[in-house]
């Protein structure tokens, strides 16, 4: 098994990137509980996510899959014990999943927030920061051969804003706007907020703790890297999207600079 979390990178700056629901792994009971087949899996998951924020600094990357923990949810829902609180699925062996099992589960969403409330409360203490939230969305649910879903209603980028104090607004500009002149695929992003996400746990922690002093950025990137039904990537796409971000960064933290002024 690897570690449930790693946080890798430089920290000395003000910019931090996440990729929480980016893994696979499972603990050996949790694999052992689990009925949902392999590929159904990596579908709910943010393959890649990790690979989109790598320009980051400093990056924070979750190993096991959101179906053992659920980094971005609250603490007494991060555990999906039963079909209706995934989306229907089918899951587990037992209904509602073992107590045993959902207390290890909880026991690496406590470390996970630990570990990176004790990194996020040194950059804090220098002055203002981001972090960059980084997931994915699907965009083909209807199969591997249907139309895609409308595109009017499913930004390439969607950003959401949904708890970020009004003070961080000309961040929120600036990383919009540079994300915008971007572009991948031979055009430029279409980058919306608050369309289909507004953010959640991660970014509601970070506003709560770190009130007037952080904002969490949660960014949702439409599966057009990769195929979602197969789980191949894009290479090159995936490279484009990486460097799209990290053109964000010098906006950005100028935004930062001049809140702190």
């Amino acid at each position: 098994m690897t570690n449930a979390h790693t946080l890798e990178g430089e920290w000395s700056g003000q910019l931090v990137a996440t990729a929480i629901h980016t893994g696979h792994d499972l603990r050996p009971e949790v694999a052992a509980a689990m009925v949902l087949p392999e590929d159904v899996r990596l579908r709910e998951e943010d393959p890649f996510t990790d690979v989109i924020g790598s320009a980051a600094p400093a990056r924070v990357i979750a190993h096991r899959s959101r179906f053992e923990v659920d980094l971005n949810r609250p603490r007494d829902t991060a555990v999906y014990r039963t079909p209706e609180d995934c989306w229907g699925l089918d899951v587990w062996r037992t209904d509602p999943l073992d107590d045993e099992i959902v207390r290890g589960s909880l026991e690496v969403y406590d470390r996970f927030y630990a570990d990176l409330g004790g990194r996020l409360d040194e950059v804090a203490a220098r002055g203002p920061f981001v972090v960059y939230d980084v997931h994915s969305y699907n965009h083909r649910r209807d199969g591997a051969d249907a139309e895609p879903d409308d595109p009017a209603e499913n930004p390439e980028v969607n950003l959401g804003t949904g708890t970020v104090d009004e003070r961080f607004r000309p961040v929120v500009e600036a990383f919009s706007t540079s994300l915008s002149q971007q572009e991948v695929a031979g055009h430029r992003l279409d980058v919306r907020e608050n369309v289909k996400f507004e953010g959640r746990a991660l970014a509601w922690w970070v506003h709560e703790r770190y009130a007037g002093r952080g904002v969490c950025l949660a960014l949702e990137f439409k599966k057009t890297f990769m195929d979602e039904w197969t789980g191949v990537p894009d290479e090159d796409r995936l490279a484009q999207l990486r460097d799209a971000l990290g053109a964000t960064h010098e906006p950005v933290l100028e935004a930062l600079r001049r809140l702190g002024r």
